[in-house]
């Protein structure tokens, strides 16, 4: 995984392909929030080249809380419990109270798919992380990620369906790898949505085709006279036939896979430390709490922000650089100091924010902690769908 010779901050596609920048800063995240127009989000958000917000970074990392996002777009727009843009905040709570109430079994397969488990592949092709698979909405899709390290929902829909039904790959391979290299990475999120293409999170797989590709990608993406340029029906007897594995194109362009670093990428410099160096008043700040102290009522005075990565953690979950780069630059501006933890993170550790949204569990142990922002109030009982969850949540958004 460490290789410093594939370092992705010299990744040639930084050249070749449009670069979208999400410059690690407070200000950035709120000057992308001021640009959201949801009406044009309701209306374009399923084209590739849509008017979507792209601020999950900044909410993954917590820059910016969903009340606050919220709160920063009711300040300029019409906006109720039933728009497009307040639906895609409640599947990312859906996704973390699913996470909450199963806890691990999220990782694995909640319930049986169009096929046994055990019909699928646990490795996933090199075509596939080269980008060399023939289909271009796929090739295309992966050029983008390694570029930005960002996707359109539309694009990972379509990458998930290609990889678990027409590839046979099981989703949990593809969603590890897919999540590795995201700037906005979130477990519950990434792995949960794999699980509702691949049909073992949900009642029915997702399958896309060409036509679906033309409608709403640029040319660039079109694929017709691939594999996914047949009617559904087809398409679903494919996703069922566990011998109908889709092969690559051999002469299909190959783009090199950017390193995953289970530590801090060389040129990062995160100076270790234990349980032992913290100073007594330090709270400590994790990866996904990078919001502005300032505004945080319960904080209490004179804590000593300190940030921390925890090694258990990104060795099982490793990090592309962009993203290491992305959160180290933000904690920086929110810390006093951050560094890299050796040992466990100790039983009496202080976080700023608890990890409800995401519960990592015992790489990231609470004794004490100020609790994270949530958008809606926690249902009275596990939900088992998006549905059934809204339904009872959505009554607690003050409009």
């Amino acid at each position: 995984m460490n290789d410093p010779m594939n370092d992705p901050m010299n990744d040639p596609l930084n050249d070749l392909f449009p670069t979208e920048e999400f410059e690690p800063t407070l200000a950035a995240a709120l000057a992308r929030l001021a640009a959201v127009r949801p009406g044009d989000y309701a209306r374009t958000r399923n084209q590739i080249e849509g008017a979507v917000s792209r601020l999950s970074p900044y909410i993954t990392h917590g820059f910016l809380s969903l009340p606050q996002v919220l709160v920063g777009l009711r300040q300029k727009h019409r906006l109720d419990a039933e728009h497009k843009f307040v639906y895609e905040l409640g599947w990312r709570e859906f996704f973390a109270h699913v996470w909450q109430e199963r806890g691990d079994d999220i990782f694995q397969s909640l319930h049986e798919g169009l096929l046994p488990d055990a019909a699928y592949a646990r490795e996933l092709p090199a075509d596939i992380r080269q980008g060399a698979t023939g289909v271009p909405a796929i090739d295309e899709a992966v050029r983008a990620l390694y570029a930005t390290g960002y996707l359109h929902n539309h694009a990972r829909m379509w990458l998930a369906s290609y990889v678990v039904h027409f590839r046979k790959v099981h989703w949990r391979a593809g969603a590890d790898w897919l999540y590795g290299h995201l700037l906005d990475g979130d477990l519950a999120s990434n792995h949960l949505s794999w699980q509702w293409v691949a049909a073992t999170g949900s009642h029915k797989a997702y399958l896309f085709n060409a036509e679906n590709v033309a409608r709403y990608a640029p040319k660039a993406w079109h694929s017709a006279g691939s594999v996914v340029d047949n009617s559904y029906e087809a398409l679903d007897r494919m996703a069922r036939d566990a011998g109908a594995v889709h092969k690559p194109h051999p002469r299909a362009a190959r783009v090199e896979e950017p390193a995953l670093y289970t530590q801090p990428p060389p040129g990062l410099n995160l100076p270790a430390a234990t349980a032992t160096s913290l100073p007594t008043n330090a709270w400590l700040v994790h990866p996904w709490a990078l919001r502005d102290i300032s505004d945080v009522r319960e904080a209490p005075s004179g804590m000593t922000l300190v940030g921390a990565f925890v090694p258990a953690f990104h060795a099982q979950w490793p990090w592309s650089a962009k993203r290491w780069q992305f959160v180290a630059a933000r904690m920086a501006d929110v810390c006093k100091n951050s560094f890299w933890f050796e040992g466990s993170v100790p039983p009496s550790a202080r976080f700023l924010h608890d990890l409800h949204l995401q519960p990592h569990g015992a790489h990231w142990p609470i004794t004490q902690s100020i609790a994270a922002p949530r958008l809606f109030a926690e249902p009275a009982s596990a939900c088992t769908s998006f549905t059934q969850f809204y339904k009872r949540v959505s009554g607690s958004l003050q409009f």
